[in-house]
């Protein structure tokens, strides 16, 4: 399987999973959530769109191409662009509920075959302490995060309940995508059982 992103979270999540995966980055630019309707529109048109980017480049056999925002308030987080950025999202989510979303397209190169939909997590965080946010903020995880927080497992000390699937969060709703891979009997032959 191709995976069509440079996430080195998305390819380690998948091959724990027991995927024999190869990363190839799709190089797709992603536009800002204004110029789309709404979340589930945005996240899975870009999922679409770095799937068959990686097949337009010659990419074979199967493509899996996702991409994931935060919703807070309201509000789209995708990557922060910057520290302040990335204080902003924190602060939002610190002591709350939060949504993640992930847009997922599944691409069988030989027929252009697409499946795909969207899966999403709630998230319950506990207030985050001034020095807390600061000490993350120096560490640098935040960077390339969507919404600036990576779920650290398998016991995150700031989530105190998460209600859906814990891979989603990381970009890859495992559960999900084997059993579309089950169902429409794409599993390759070193796939893992269900």
């Amino acid at each position: 399987m191709l995976l069509a992103s440079a996430s080195a979270d998305r390819l380690r999540l998948l091959r724990d999973a027991g995927y024999t995966v190869t990363a190839s980055p799709s190089g797709v630019a992603e536009p800002p959530f204004s110029r789309f309707g709404d979340v589930d529109t945005y996240v899975s048109v870009l999922a679409e769109l770095k799937a068959r980017a990686v097949h337009q480049r010659g990419g074979a056999g199967l493509i899996f191409a996702a991409d994931t925002v935060g919703v807070a308030a309201g509000e789209v987080f995708g990557k922060p662009s910057g520290r302040e950025d990335a204080r902003r999202m924190l602060a939002a989510i610190s002591g709350s509920m939060h949504e993640v979303v992930t847009g997922w397209r599944l691409l069988r190169a030989r027929d252009n075959l697409m499946l795909g939909g969207v899966e999403r997590t709630v998230i319950t965080m506990r207030p985050w302490t001034d020095a807390e946010l600061d000490a993350y903020l120096d560490s640098g995880e935040w960077q390339g995060k969507c919404g600036a927080y990576g779920l650290q497992l398998p016991h995150d000390p700031f989530v105190t309940d998460i209600v859906g699937s814990t891979s989603n969060v990381i970009g890859v709703p495992l559960e999900r995508l084997h059993a579309v891979l089950h169902e429409f009997n794409l599993l390759p032959d070193d796939a893992p059982p269900p």
